[in-house]
């Protein structure tokens, strides 16, 4: 484990890193310290995760209004008994960017335990039942993210989910950014799952932005930075990472910095909306 301490250190310090790390740290602390959260923190937390579900949908090539989507997360319209293609995916978002509140306690201490419950929340409505919550199988394939190229196999995705929890176990001994950017990518990139891999990878790193403290709060919106330069930026960054050059990864994670700090700038007008009692008109 201090070898993987060590070498997950190192990618901080690959370079111009140190100083997008530390911006990013630096726009959370500030967000931390908005009078809105001195006794406002759930409201504004709830708004942060109605915003991140758009943004995230939005990756997914589905897209609903702002107020429905902040409707239905706290349930004053129920979704459609019959769902159209966009509404089965928004409803898969919705339901993992709000499970990522209650799975932050067990990211960092039983990750598969929290992938799985993720999984189950994204993909309800998308996938057999006996594929919810679990790899895929020899036999499966996910058709997701194809941009990056075609899927690993059902044994180097048990392999690489290994190599995800020790990242996650480590967590408390490796900047945050650092461990929520690799979570992320390499569900992404492996993708475990037959669907709504995008979906659970988000949702973990919001998890794991929130658990590691680097926004205790949960009021940062990162989904949000990294829709920010539109899908194609957001796709070419975890092309980029799944190389598997030094360069690949040191863009990756450019990317997480930025989707970090404008996160926080995010979370910043939510809580600018919850101290005014605005956050429907957003």
């Amino acid at each position: 484990m201090s070898d993987l301490v060590s070498a997950l250190t190192s990618l901080a310090q690959l370079p111009g890193l140190p100083d997008r790390i530390g911006a990013a740290r630096d726009a959370c602390t500030q967000l931390r310290w908005h009078q809105a959260l001195r006794r406002r923190i759930p409201e504004a937390a709830a708004e942060s995760r109605v915003r991140g579900a758009s943004a995230s949908g939005e990756l997914e090539g589905a897209t609903l209004p702002a107020d429905i989507v902040r409707e239905v997360m706290v349930g004053l319209r129920p979704w459609p008994e019959q769902l159209d293609p966009v509404e089965q995916v928004m409803r898969g978002v919705v339901q993992a960017t709000a499970e990522s509140e209650h799975v932050r306690a067990s990211v960092t201490t039983a990750p598969l335990q929290a992938l799985a419950r993720l999984h189950v929340a994204a993909a309800a409505d998308l996938v057999a039942p006996e594929q919810l919550g679990r790899p895929r199988i020899e036999g499966e394939d996910a058709r997701e993210l194809l941009e990056i190229g075609p899927a690993p196999s059902a044994d180097e995705v048990r392999e690489r989910l290994g190599g995800v929890v020790d990242i996650l176990l480590a967590a408390d001994r490796v900047p945050a950014l650092v461990v929520a950017a690799l979570v992320h990518a390499e569900v992404a990139t492996m993708r475990p799952f037959v669907r709504g891999n995008g979906v659970v990878a988000r949702a973990m790193e919001r998890a794991v932005i929130q658990a590691s403290g680097l926004d205790p709060t949960g009021v940062a919106v990162p989904e949000a930075g990294h829709g920010a330069g539109g899908g194609a930026s957001y796709v070419g960054a975890l092309a980029a990472y799944a190389l598997g050059t030094e360069d690949g990864v040191r863009l990756w994670l450019e990317h997480c910095c930025s989707a970090v700090e404008r996160g926080a700038a995010e979370g910043m007008r939510v809580a600018d909306a919850v101290l005014a009692g605005r956050t429907d008109t957003a």
